[in-house]
């Protein structure tokens, strides 16, 4: 018997993600279509020869320069990031009080935690199927935690868990494990060993050491898969383009959104300071993923810090934003949202138009970082500073449900801070959150939280 190969070896559908992903990026695939019609076959992920012919092809794929008239200028050095990056804002000082930071920062840990929960009931479900379910029990638009009332057939139809799953409102007394919140873990304890100025080599033994590998998923996986046989690590220039490493070599989820849920530790820690925390992101995407997979987890992070100083989330957007180039696909995509709040459209407008221009039944779409920072863009945009509708706006679009509500409750989360959050989603989770990250296995928001606002070091050996 065999292990899984979910996301190490290429599929089919793999493929066809990679094609997409290439093209996305500016590349001419021209030569290799007919390669790519030949292992269109059931057998590529598990007969020996196909297996080989399309690790070939993604070698030489990788291989591909980007066309010299593509519009975008999409860097993953860290180096060029930051000079292909627009005018940055002058934002207002952070808050000194350690009180205001320690409610600060366990606001966005409890938020995180409730958004989250609230989306991983749904989560791979689409955007029909979600409403259907909820109208079926009278409970639409969404306002609350998922009841498992609901008839079987209905159940069925809309491809929900198990009645029994910990996410429903009837049997939640904690925030269940869940990688988001795992991630979260992560950086807290990546950066209470190595200090703030680790490096991507210490993000890679971390997660050897301390995540189970079949606890990430996609690029995340494959990164994984890549770091156990000894590909090297970028450093903290970031120069690999054009060679293998472990974040581009087989990889076609590069530029999906694994990175962006990584990302909120690092503006917990930094507060009121977009450009450092960016910079720390960096150092976590890039064991993983290239160009706009990178610029979505500095986006978040950037966002997540300036939170700390700005009551705007809009605000909160543009400050991530001016972290990543000014000439990138993500940019476009999430000031597509912000121009379409200013013309005044409406929410489900806005969530048609998503829809339009990503179709959620394509997994490379449902689960890129682009779909899914523009959800969280509309949902804190629209749900104006109310974590109820925040949250809420977040997951019912479908998409990567509990990332983006997760994501977006960060941010209001170091808003608002936690004594501003209702007891109708923070009661049930009893400050209290389960991970698979070893030695924290079972925490309380609070320990997390004070454990984020005491001073970190700079290094450690």
């Amino acid at each position: 018997m065999r292990l899984k190969n979910v996301w190490v070896l290429p599929t089919r559908t793999d493929l066809k993600t990679e094609h997409r992903q290439c093209i996305e990026e500016g590349k001419d695939v021209s030569a290799f279509e007919a390669e790519f019609e030949a292992l269109d076959v059931d057998g590529v992920d598990s007969e020996p020869e196909l297996i080989e012919r399309a690790g070939r092809l993604l070698d030489e794929l990788q291989r591909l320069p980007v066309r010299s008239d593509f519009e975008f200028a999409e860097p993953s050095a860290v180096g060029e990031i930051q000079a292909a990056r627009p005018e940055r804002p002058k934002l207002p000082a952070a808050p000194t009080d350690p009180a205001v930071l320690l409610d600060k920062a366990h606001g966005a840990w409890t938020a995180r935690c409730c958004g989250c929960l609230l989306g991983k009931t749904v989560e791979g479900r689409r955007r029909d199927e979600i409403r259907r379910y909820l109208e079926h029990q009278g409970r639409w638009p969404l306002s609350d935690y998922f009841s498992n009332q609901a008839d079987e057939s209905v159940r069925a139809q809309c491809r929900m868990p198990s009645p029994t799953a910990p996410m429903y409102a009837e049997n939640i007394t904690r925030m269940c494990e869940d990688d988001d919140t795992n991630y979260t873990v992560a950086g807290l304890a990546l950066v209470s060993q190595r200090g703030l100025d680790f490096t991507p080599l210490d993000v890679a033994e971390f997660w050897l050491r301390n995540l189970p590998f079949y606890h990430v998923c996609t690029a995340e996986r494959v990164a994984y898969h890549n770091l156990v046989n000894m590909l090297p690590v970028p450093d903290n220039r970031g120069d690999w383009e054009g060679e293998f490493c472990s974040a581009n070599y087989r990889n076609p989820y590069r530029e999906w959104i694994g990175a962006q849920i990584r990302g909120d530790f690092f503006g917990y820690v930094l507060p009121g300071r977009p450009e450092q925390a960016a910079e720390l992101a960096w150092r976590d995407a890039a064991i993983s993923h290239v160009k706009n997979g990178i610029y979505g987890e500095m986006w978040a992070a950037a966002a997540i810090a300036a939170a700390y100083c700005i009551d705007d989330p809009a605000e909160a957007i543009r400050a991530g934003l001016a972290q990543i180039p000014a000439r990138c696909r993500l940019r476009r995509d999430v000031e597509q949202v912000l121009t379409w709040r200013e013309q005044g459209r409406s929410y489900e407008q806005v969530v048609d138009a998503l829809h339009a221009q990503w179709d959620e039944a394509d997994k490379h779409h449902w689960c890129h970082t682009n779909s899914n920072a523009q959800v969280v863009a509309l949902a804190l945009l629209w749900g104006e500073r109310d974590l109820e509708r925040t949250i809420c706006m977040a997951v019912m679009p479908g998409f990567d449900t509990d990332c983006n509500a997760a994501t977006a409750a960060s941010v209001l989360g170091v808003m608002l801070g936690r004594k501003a959050l209702p007891a109708k989603w923070t009661d049930p989770i009893r400050d209290t959150l389960i991970t698979g990250v070893h030695g924290y296995h079972e925490v309380k928001l609070a320990d997390l939280a004070a454990k984020t606002v005491e001073p970190m070091p700079a290094s450690k050996s």
